[in-house]
C-alpha cells in the first residue's frame, strides 16, 4: 500500500482491517449461501427467485473482491482460511438445509438485514476517518438494501399466491 494512502485513515487502520476482514468473512458466506439456495431450491415461482438467487450470489462474490482489494491496499491480507470465516463472521451462515422457497426467502432476507447493519456501522465507525473506505460500505450497503427490497417483493408474492391457493 502507498504510504500516503495508509497515512489518510485518521483512525487505527489494524481496526478498519479488522472490520473488513469481518465483512469479507460474511460476503463469502453469503455467497456459498446464495449459490447452494438456488441449486437447491423448490417449490413454487422457483424459478424466478433462483434467477435472483443466482444474481445476489454473483453481487456477494463481487463485494468480497472489493473488500479484499481495500484491505490489500491498507497493508492487510484477507482471511486466508474459509474456517476462519466462521470465527470472523457478523452474519453468520444459515444453512439451505430446508430448501423450500419460502425458508430460503426468509434467510436471505435476514442475512441482508444483517449485512445493512454491518456497513451501516462500518460507515459510522469510518465516516470523516477513512474517506475510501466509507464509500466502499456506502456502495456495498446500497446492494444489500436493494437485495433486501428485491427478496421481500419475492417473498410477498409468494404469499399473495398462497392465499390465493394457487400455491
Amino acid at each position: 500500500m502507498g504510504t500516503r494512502g495508509r497515512e489518510i485513515v485518521g483512525m487505527d487502520v489494524d481496526k478498519v482491517i479488522e472490520l473488513l476482514n469481518k465483512a469479507f468473512s460474511d460476503e463469502w458466506l453469503a455467497y456459498y449461501q446464495y449459490w447452494l439456495g438456488a441449486k437447491i431450491i423448490c417449490g413454487p415461482t422457483k424459478d424466478n427467485i433462483m434467477a435472483e438467487l443466482v444474481q445476489h450470489a454473483t453481487d456477494e462474490l463481487r463485494h468480497a473482491d472489493m473488500v479484499a482489494n481495500r484491505i490489500i491496499q491498507l497493508g492487510g491480507t484477507p482471511v486466508t482460511e474459509p474456517k476462519k470465516w466462521y470465527e470472523m463472521t457478523n452474519c453468520g451462515y444459515d444453512a439451505p438445509d430446508d430448501p423450500y422457497v419460502k425458508v430460503l426467502l426468509e434467510q436471505n432476507i435476514k442475512g441482508e438485514q444483517c449485512a445493512i447493519s454491518v456497513y451501516h456501522a462500518m460507515m459510522q465507525e469510518t465516516r470523516d476517518k477513512d474517506p475510501v473506505t466509507y464509500e466502499l460500505a456506502l456502495q456495498i450497503m446500497q446492494d444489500e438494501v436493494e437485495h433486501e427490497e428485491d427478496l421481500q417483493s419475492l417473498l410477498e408474492d409468494l404469499t399473495l399466491l398462497a392465499t390465493r391457493g394457487m400455491s
